[in-house]
């Protein structure tokens, strides 16, 4: 599959899990003739067009959706640098017409961490949301109105690498979820913290809960674990634009590089024999990235983890309803069952999990 088809694959079901109907993304890919920047039937081109025609109706979200795919998988041209902050502008007149949705900045390191948050409050628990290696912040903010009234402090952000987050993703990436904890301290219950954790950000919550024990309670969707960064035999399945994307964010010369500082990113047993806290794991049986050994890893070691299988593709972009509905159910009934619990107790290796 040439580069540019496999844009149009990835990119029908990102639309998907965005909302769109099949029928409008058909129509606007057809118009896609290449990927060159500056030409006008180029990808970041017609999707930016798109959006700009949605802000013109009034339709901002909508018009992020567009820009969102513009800039996908990453802003590595200009006119994709130019779809990433209409995005960014765009939803921050969104959400200036609404209640109490704010714009947070971090420094850290060498790059800046920003963030949409909605229901602050140093009584309030938090929950983070974070997406993988395509997805920025602006396509799950619309959820903070919902996240407020269900009682959390939720903050949502970005991969390192991703959207605005402009640190370098690396094998101590899950660190920056310490510091954001770390800068809440004050305007939520950071000891009682919710990881709603998309794809490669299930990777650093589960990393970063081992170490961390203000991270209570870790909900994901096709997260890599192990043996995507170790397995060789498994690489050669990985799509083209994933293997590249991740090159993008990690930095990486070529994917030579790439493969070669990948391994670090493997969390073992011992690291996963840590955790003591609830993991819900969404996995799409015809996942296309992630293996399925992940789960069996999850399974021999986590004392807590239940996981929901959909017949779909990574991301399960055709269930995303039921998908949502399973995740909100969990974290409703975690929050209220573990509400001041101790950490459960580690069961033998073997034991029973559903």
């Amino acid at each position: 599959m040439d580069h540019l088809e496999e844009l149009k694959e990835f990119a029908r079901l990102h639309a998907r899990g965005q909302g769109m109907t099949a029928e409008h993304a058909t129509r606007v890919l057809a118009r896609i003739t290449d990927d060159t920047a500056g030409n006008p039937d180029s990808w970041a081109a017609v999707w930016t067009a798109e959006g700009r025609a949605a802000a013109a109706r009034g339709d901002l979200l909508d018009a992020c959706r567009h820009y969102a795919l513009a800039r996908f998988p990453y802003h590595g041209d200009a006119d994709r640098r130019t779809a990433q902050r209409l995005c960014v502008d765009t939803f921050d007149r969104w959400r200036r017409g609404q209640d109490g949705i704010e714009r947070l900045e971090f420094d850290h390191g060498d790059g800046t961490v920003a963030c949409w948050a909605a229901g602050l409050g140093a009584s309030r628990p938090l929950l983070v949301v974070m997406g993988g290696i395509v997805s920025v912040k602006e396509q799950w903010a619309p959820l903070l109105p919902l996240l407020r009234r269900l009682g959390f402090a939720a903050v949502v952000t970005e991969l390192p690498g991703v959207g605005e987050n402009s640190l370098t993703y690396g094998p101590d990436s899950w660190r920056t979820l310490g510091l954001l904890l770390d800068r809440l301290a004050g305007r939520a219950r950071v000891a009682d913290t919710s990881m709603l954790a998309l794809s490669f950000s299930g990777h650093l919550a589960l990393r970063a809960a081992a170490e961390d024990p203000r991270i209570r309670r870790v909900l994901t969707v096709g997260a890599p674990v192990a043996g995507f960064f170790a397995d060789e035999a498994w690489w050669p399945r990985v799509p083209g634009i994933t293997a590249d994307t991740l090159r993008r964010l990690t930095r990486s010369e070529d994917l030579t590089e790439l493969r070669g500082r990948l391994p670090e990113f493997a969390l073992t047993p011992e690291q996963l024999g840590q955790l003591r806290i609830p993991v819900r794991y969404v996995a799409s049986s015809r996942d296309e990235i992630i293996p399925d050994t992940e789960q069996t890893l999850l399974r021999r070691t986590l004392p807590d983890v239940r996981f929901r299988t959909f017949d779909d593709v990574h991301g399960s972009p055709a269930h995303l309803g039921a998908m949502r509905r399973w995740l909100v159910s969990q974290l409703l009934w975690l929050r209220v069952t573990r509400r001041g619990a101790r950490p459960v107790s580690r069961a033998p290796l073997g034991g029973r999990r559903s």
